[in-house]
């Protein structure tokens, strides 16, 4: 159970579109007390989302809203914020389509709308899985919100999409529609098509090569499991910054495959072929380093510790609860489970000046850490 803390957001919130968002959204909300009803075009999403806890189907009875939250994909998102505007004028109207300069300028050239009760924005979180059976009402904790205020907004309008933001634990971020659709087409659309690449590879591959999957495919290929249906319309709707992107990779790629090629017919020796290669890891040694780290900021070094984690039930709490025991606080996690093991590889990141407490004191209680 959630404690209900005090919030800005006051109900009712009508939320339209019953997905991963809209549902994660109803939860979020409804933990703080906040009442929440419900709208979808398919009515066994609705009832799923209902059920589930996300808000109370919405009725022509209910009480008029004083926000607006449309939850659905991009292409559909303009038309149903216009009608939202003009059934509710009472209510703050929010999307969060994950486009957002092609749903603000459609609305723009919707003649009549008054758009000064609309503020887009787009929660940075997700997950490979869609629709209500994957939300959480923590989906959107310590994930950035980012805001896309128009010209001509109420300000009051902003504070109301802001405050939703804070209660459902995001960290707001202002950005225009055009920076904002530039940078999700480089830190979320882009992976999500190198993964469906990747994966895409693995569909007529030879069994004996799927068996010997580790966890670096795994971590590669894990959100192309990821909706065609909903990602069309993204990349459809941001299809100009994705370009960009994507001529970058082709770019890359060329110089890759030159390389490559040389490899092939003139040996590992030849000339540039080496260099090229390296050229394109060294490049990604660089980007990666430019990730933000846990609390945002630069990324921390920190160094993993590798420990056995037997496969039984119980055995991974157990681990945690000891390293907690130990006094080490545990800064990232990996799990390694190859086919047919009997045993999986928990690999923890901590501080540097921590390692050696911990390995000794895993060692002592029984635990067989891995030598790095």
């Amino acid at each position: 159970m959630h404690p209900q803390l005090s919030v800005s957001t006051r109900g009712p919130v009508l939320v339209i579109g019953s997905g991963l968002l809209g549902a994660s959204i109803g939860l979020g909300l409804g933990a703080h007390g906040v009442p929440v009803t419900l709208r979808d075009s398919s009515p066994a999403a609705l009832a799923l989302a209902r059920d589930l806890g996300a808000g109370a189907i919405a009725t022509a009875a209910d009480a008029e809203p004083t926000l607006v939250v449309v939850a659905a994909p991009p292409d559909v998102t303009a038309g149903l914020v216009a009608e939202a505007l003009c059934a509710h004028p009472g209510a703050v109207v929010t999307d969060v389509a994950s486009v957002k300069a092609v749903v603000l300028e459609a609305l723009l050239a919707t003649p009549g709308l008054d758009l000064n009760r609309y503020v887009g924005s787009h929660p940075m979180a997700g997950r490979e899985r869609s629709g209500a059976a994957a939300a959480s009402a923590d989906l959107f904790a310590g994930r950035p919100w980012v805001l896309t205020e128009h010209e001509g907004a109420d300000p009051a309008a902003v504070l109301a999409v802001r405050s939703l933001a804070v209660d459902l634990g995001a960290s707001p971020v202002e950005m225009g529609t055009q920076e904002h659709d530039r940078a999700v087409a480089l830190v979320s659309h882009l992976p999500q098509l190198m993964a469906s690449l990747a994966a895409a590879r693995l569909v007529d591959a030879p069994e004996a090569a799927l068996a010997l999957a580790g966890q670096g495919l795994r971590d590669v290929t894990r959100i192309a499991a990821s909706d065609p249906r909903l990602w069309s319309a993204i990349l459809t709707g941001n299809a100009e910054a994705v370009l960009d992107a994507l001529r970058g990779v082709r770019d890359d790629l060329d110089g890759l495959l030159d390389a490559l090629d040389r490899a092939a017919h003139d040996g590992p020796l030849a000339l540039g072929a080496i260099a090229g290669i390296s050229a394109v890891i060294s490049a990604g040694n660089d980007g990666a380093a430019r990730i933000p780290g846990k609390h945002g900021g630069a990324r921390k070094r920190y160094v993993e510790v590798t420990v056995l984690v037997p496969d039984q039930p119980g055995e991974l709490g157990r681990l945690f609860t000891e390293i907690g025991e130990i006094g080490v606080n545990i800064e990232d996690f990996q799990m390694e489970h190859s086919p047919k093991q009997r045993v999986g590889l928990a690999i923890v990141s901590v501080a540097p000046g921590s390692v050696r407490t911990l390995e000794t004191a895993l060692e002592e209680r029984g635990w067989r850490v891995v030598s790095q």
